[in-house]
């Protein structure tokens, strides 16, 4: 091994001695598991249970006439099964997790302890609301302080994730442009730097979608944007900062232009690690934005949820907002506010978006983040994830193009391209040899206004030896690009599986499994 001004890194590319395969397929600890369907066998099972007796089927014409087919397994072969396919997985827990855009950081343990506390892990959404006056203090405490973060009036806390909550804010300015008579305003712009849920969740609140081009430093370009800006348009969907990493100069500007032209600022707070502490959305005239606790306050983020969306909203769309919400009442008492009834129970709302109020685990994890930092804490949150996304940069910008390096620092995430590989080498090389490496790769070809972008956000988590082996290691991998290693182009050779024909399994998924034919029944 040797340690340079980059960090750790080997001294040349491993390379596979040829050593012959195991009888088993195991890579020393790193063991072959197959499917569970391939080991155990659907006629026996690894309990013995007895027989029922024999009764009238209440099921009807929905009861099973074909066995279920589920594989027999004893609860050792169970246990080690599943275990062994949790050892194939990347965690935050085994290193870092470069995704760009995604913000994935490390998971207090003090986060999961009082996420499981009784009153919080079991609280029931049907419960009476006196019951859960603590559960319901946990939501309302963590609404006054995304409001105070964000310098915003209001705040929906409802939505279950980000793409969930830009809905609601979107719906919040659909509600607001009927109640004034404009509902004729059918058109949200979207700069070409903004999240990928951005036009999706416009469009399917029914409005239509045009662009906005950047500039050539990957902002968003101001006097296009005016110039589109008509009675027509609804609002502007804007992501700050945005997906090239780079935080919108002109923000207030954009937003003044926006309001004059009688639309709503709409901004994706995907990105509100980057600037929580530092930034006030409110003071840069945002009328609506989600925040995704999962990111920046440290709930886990991944496997299909569960997440959280809460929406802050300016005082013009606070009116609008979701039901149900908390109020705190003179006496302390915490109300859930769930009629759309005149006076002040919120007669304009746009409605209600769930079936009950939130992600009760998210709310317990997001609010002990912030109190176990303070105000300062959160604060020296963005400007080490700033700090760190700009040493990955700075390291790497000799060896990877780095298409905006020449706009200033970048904010939370530091962006690659594939300029200046060799003619069959790609973004896809350097990301599959990442994994040889022992690292979970960047997000790949995103943002779309990037060839082959790279984008690669460390968060304020890592430390400054866990960046050196990331730098060490991208730098090595994209050294072999560049240098044309052939090797590269069948990467991953250490992971469980090898690089699979992706053009293959898109097209040609295999979802179920079905039984192999044995040789001499299928010459038959």
């Amino acid at each position: 091994m040797t340690i340079n001004a980059s960090g750790w890194r080997p001294e040349a590319p491993v390379k596979d001695a040829g050593a012959a395969a195991t009888s088993t397929g195991n890579k020393a600890l790193m063991l072959e598991e197959p499917l569970i369907f391939e080991i155990g066998s659907t006629e026996t099972t690894g309990v013995e249970v007895a027989e029922p007796a024999a009764g009238t089927s209440r099921l009807g014409a929905l009861a099973r006439t074909t066995p279920i087919g589920l594989p027999g397994l004893s609860e050792p072969e169970t246990v080690r099964h599943y275990t062994r396919l949790s050892r194939q997985n990347y965690a935050i827990d085994l290193g870092l997790f470069p995704l760009g855009s995604c913000t994935m950081k490390h998971n207090p343990r003090l986060n999961e302890k009082v996420a499981r506390l009784p009153g919080f892990a079991d609280v029931h959404p049907l419960q009476p609301v006196d019951t859960v006056q603590g559960a319901l203090a946990v939501i309302n405490e963590l609404a006054v302080w995304l409001i105070e973060l964000t310098g915003m009036h209001g705040v929906a806390m409802s939505p279950k994730a980000g793409a969930h909550g830009e809905l609601c804010g979107i719906l919040c300015i659909k509600a607001a442009l009927e109640k004034r008579g404009e509902g004729h305003r059918k058109v949200i712009l979207v700069p070409e730097s903004a999240h990928g849920t951005n036009p999706a969740t416009a469009a399917f609140a029914g409005f239509t979608v045009e662009d906005i081009p950047a500039t050539e430093e990957g902002r968003v370009d101001l006097e296009a944007l005016k110039a589109r800006l008509g009675p027509d348009v609804a609002g502007v969907m804007i992501t700050n900062p945005n997906t090239c990493g780079l935080f919108e100069r002109d923000m207030r500007a954009i937003s003044d232009a926006v309001h004059a032209a009688g639309a709503y600022v709409y901004c994706d707070g995907a990105n509100f690690n980057a600037i929580v502490g530092r930034v006030r959305p409110g003071d840069l005239g945002i009328d609506a934005m989600h925040i995704n606790p999962h990111t920046t306050f440290s709930p886990p983020l991944g496997g299909g949820g569960p997440g959280s969306g809460p929406v802050v909203l300016s005082e013009a769309l606070s009116p609008f907002g979701p039901l149900p919400f908390t109020a705190r009442h003179e006496d302390g008492h915490i109300a859930l506010i769930e009629e759309e009834t005149a006076g002040e129970d919120h007669p304009d709302t746009f409605g209600r978006m769930t079936a009950f109020h939130g992600q009760m685990g998210m709310f317990t994890r997001a609010l002990t983040y912030i109190l176990s930092h303070g105000a300062d804490g959160l604060r020296q949150v963005a400007e080490d994830a700033v700090l760190n996304a700009n040493y990955v940069l700075r390291s790497l910008e000799d060896v990877l193009d780095a298409p905006f390096a020449a706009s200033g620092p970048c904010m939370h995430e530091a962006l690659f391209s594939d300029d200046g590989f060799p003619n069959g080498f790609s973004t896809l090389d350097v990301a599959k040899g990442l994994i040889d490496e022992g690292f979970h790769p960047m997000t790949v070809y995103f943002p779309l206004v990037v060839h082959g972008a790279m984008l690669v956000e460390p968060t304020e988590t890592e430390s400054k030896a866990a960046l050196d082996q990331f730098i060490g290691a991208l730098r090595s991998v994209a050294e072999r690009a560049k240098a044309g290693d052939a090797a590269l182009k069948t990467a991953p050779h250490f992971a469980p599986r090898s690089r699979l024909d992706e053009t293959q399994a898109a097209r040609k998924p295999v979802l179920v499994w079905k039984e192999p034919v044995a040789a001499a029944e299928a010459a038959e």
